[in-house]
């Protein structure tokens, strides 16, 4: 494999990384991206080692792909994008970047999908691992490409990953040791078409694990619990549960988070010696208990991390109090389901900002959660009216229009009284307003920081 010609597509950290990886196995690289206004030396530029380097804009030619024998496609590229078309016809294997990385990596891999939770469960799940093993790359959706730390591993090493239903698309033999699904609402239809597929890609993440592996499921999620019950699943099960007793399983017992396994009950935490907010993230702390059990991790160190752990940034992040009034920021609040989550977790009255790029999503159950919880709806981006519209359908006036992120704060601190929260949860992602979610968080604090 070192030696072979490699199609990387995207030229995003993904990509980027992804190419560095096959140039440092001493492979060659056509490095492709459709956008033909891109600088391609500037592209060069990122890179130590250009010899083997090509780089292809806009439209790619068949004379493009001589050579070529696989082609490793970054996780934002459907593939109903034209040049995956010119791959096919040419016979051409496409992997994810993370099929990539599981090639060359060495030691344990815990993998973590689901529509909501990801990136909370990944970093306590790492957090946990730190405390138990010497070498532990947390990488994935959380910011680190996999390829990146993929040949730092080694035998001793334990990767844990936070993995996307677009990078499962284009797995070959990725095989965690342990994976996790946290549970599966709608996102994503926009790329994915219909939810049926959706939750066949997400299950894609057991596809090559056996009986001496592990998954860990949510079993108050109904798609899941049937998953998990199924005879013909390979990996055992594990479940989790917020609202159920289980024989076997973690769950919530009262306000203590209980491990039950083989006739044994112990408590693992109870939630008010938690610094996360809200019973999703009760859901989440079961989860990367359950991973880090089945990793190998002492209970003891498993309970003094998870008391320790604090919120990631962007998810219901705890930004400052002003005059009465705690301004929360849940930017990777993508899609409603997370966006109820959010609204559930907060302590009393409301004032939300939400909106943002329409992924197609319905918001019905988003607005019908706001109850007596949410006092005031202000609204950016592309899809306020389509929001407005639904929440109006649902009975809820109280709504105003932001023409930007700096005057949605000014209007919230204006109509929040001391005792209320300021809520930054978008149920739509960033773009069109902002590169990413991360900058629109950033925003969002430094506007209440300015206020």
């Amino acid at each position: 494999m070192s030696s072979q010609k490699v199609l990387v597509a995207g030229s995003g950290k993904s990509g980027i990384a992804a190419a560095n990886l096959m140039l440092q196995m001493g492979g060659d690289v056509v490095l492709y991206d459709s956008n033909k206004d891109l600088d391609a030396e500037a592209i060069k530029d990122k890179f130590e080692e250009k010899s083997h380097l090509t780089v292809v804009l806009g439209e790619l030619n068949r004379t493009d792909l001589l050579g070529v024998e696989l082609s490793v496609i970054s996780p934002g590229i459907p593939l109903d994008a034209p040049f995956v078309a010119v791959l096919d016809e040419a016979k051409i294997p496409i992997w994810s970047e993370i099929q990539l990385a599981y090639h060359v990596a060495k030691g344990k891999l815990a993998a973590i999908t689901g529509t909501n939770g990801k990136t909370t469960t990944t970093a306590l799940t790492g957090e946990i691992m730190k405390t138990f093993y010497e070498e532990v790359f947390v990488v994935g959706n959380i910011g680190i490409p996999y390829t990146q730390t993929a040949l730092e591993t080694t035998d001793e090493s334990v990767t844990v990953a936070e993995v996307s239903s677009f990078q499962l698309e284009t797995i070959m033999d990725f095989r965690p040791n342990v994976s996790a699904v946290l549970n599966i609402t709608p996102d994503h239809l926009n790329r994915h078409g219909t939810m049926e597929n959706y939750i066949e890609i997400k299950k894609r993440i057991t596809a090559n694990q056996t009986e001496e592996d592990w998954v860990i499921l949510n079993y108050d999620d109904p798609v899941l619990k049937e998953f998990g019950e199924q005879e013909d699943l390979k990996p055992k099960v594990f479940f989790f549960s917020s609202t159920q007793t289980l024989k076997e399983g973690m769950y919530l017992e009262g306000d203590d988070i209980v491990y039950a396994d083989k006739g044994k009950k112990e408590v693992v935490a109870n939630v008010h010696d938690l610094q996360i907010l809200g019973r999703h993230n009760y859901e989440n702390v079961m989860a990367a208990a359950a991973i880090s059990v089945r990793m190998g991790v002492p209970m003891d160190l498993i309970r003094k991390a998870v008391k320790e752990f604090k919120a990631v940034e962007h998810r219901i992040e705890f930004v400052l109090e002003r005059s009465g009034v705690k301004y929360y920021n849940d930017s990777k609040g993508t899609n409603p389901d997370a966006a109820i989550q959010a609204i559930r977790a907060m302590p009393g009255p409301t004032v939300l900002i939400a909106g943002g790029y329409d992924k197609q999503s319905a918001y019905d159950e988003w607005i019908e959660s706001f109850g007596d919880k949410v006092k005031y709806l202000v609204l950016i981006g592309q899809t306020r009216d389509k929001i407005a519209e639904c929440a109006r359908n649902h009975g809820f006036t109280e709504i105003m229009y932001a023409e930007d992120m700096s005057e949605a704060v000014r209007v919230c601190a204006a109509y929040a009284n001391s005792g209320d929260s300021v809520l930054l949860s978008p149920a739509c992602a960033s773009w069109g307003m902002f590169d990413n979610y991360e900058q629109r968080g950033n925003v969002f604090k430094e506007c209440v920081r300015n206020l």
